[in-house]
């Protein structure tokens, strides 16, 4: 029943609804009926609509959003496939999010993980994400992901802590964050989220696929696997 889907679309998105409805022949009690035993009709088309709606919001922004802050990428940085994380530290999801990550760049050689810093939980993790940023400029961004999300949540302490052990210079970096260096990359960061209808943490978008929360290897892995066979 493509044709359905496709009227009850329209309906949904209410763009000329009516009238297509009215030409699918579908406009009495059959319809309502047919509705009534299927109504699963509804959700799928509805998931359709999301779909189509997503696709349209990632295409145009896809360059941007691919092309990390410089040195804020784990995996393969010349990988042929893009995950793209939206992350805040003082998130449990993110934390737990972790060793899926990792574990999809073990087990994807050509993966390329760009993170984006979207720290919308606390103060704390605002500042967090800056020391991410500087870290990152020294070359030294996944110790401290890592280190971040094992020590957090993120305090003065465990932010300094974290950066201690990932070897991040900790007075060049609060030198350079204390220049605001690092606040247009957030405001990027938070911009880009906006426009695709982000609103929490983890958010993981692969190919023409946005995924949010902590779905799992087994669904971002899919997702990866489409994005490299598409």
């Amino acid at each position: 029943m493509r044709w359905l889907a496709t009227a009850l679309i329209a309906l949904v998105a209410g763009f000329g609804g009516a009238a297509l409805w009215s030409a699918s022949g579908f406009g009495g009690n059959g319809t309502r009926d047919y509705l009534l035993a299927h109504p699963e009709v509804l959700t799928e088309a509805i998931t359709v609509l999301q779909t189509r709606d997503q696709q349209a919001r990632l295409a145009p922004l896809r360059t941007e959003l691919e092309t990390p802050f410089p040195g804020a990428v784990m995996g393969n940085t010349q990988g042929t496939v893009t995950l793209v994380e939206f992350s805040d530290y003082a998130c449990g999801y993110c934390r737990q999010s972790l060793p899926v990550v990792e574990a999809l760049v073990a087990a994807n050689p050509d993966l390329r993980v760009v993170v984006r810093e979207y720290p919308i939980l606390s103060e704390q993790s605002v500042e967090a994400a800056r020391m991410a940023l500087a870290a990152a400029q020294q070359g030294r961004y996944a110790a401290f992901h890592g280190a971040m999300f094992r020590l957090g949540p993120p305090s003065p302490e465990s932010i300094a802590a974290a950066a201690s052990e990932a070897g991040v210079d900790l007075a060049r970096a609060r030198q350079a964050i204390a220049t605001g260096l690092f606040d247009s990359q957030l405001q990027t960061n938070a911009d880009l989220a906006a426009r695709l209808g982000i609103e929490g943490t983890p958010a993981f978008i692969v190919g023409d696929q946005a995924l949010n929360g902590a779905v799992g290897e087994q669904a971002i892995g899919a997702a990866i696997e489409q994005a490299r066979t598409s």
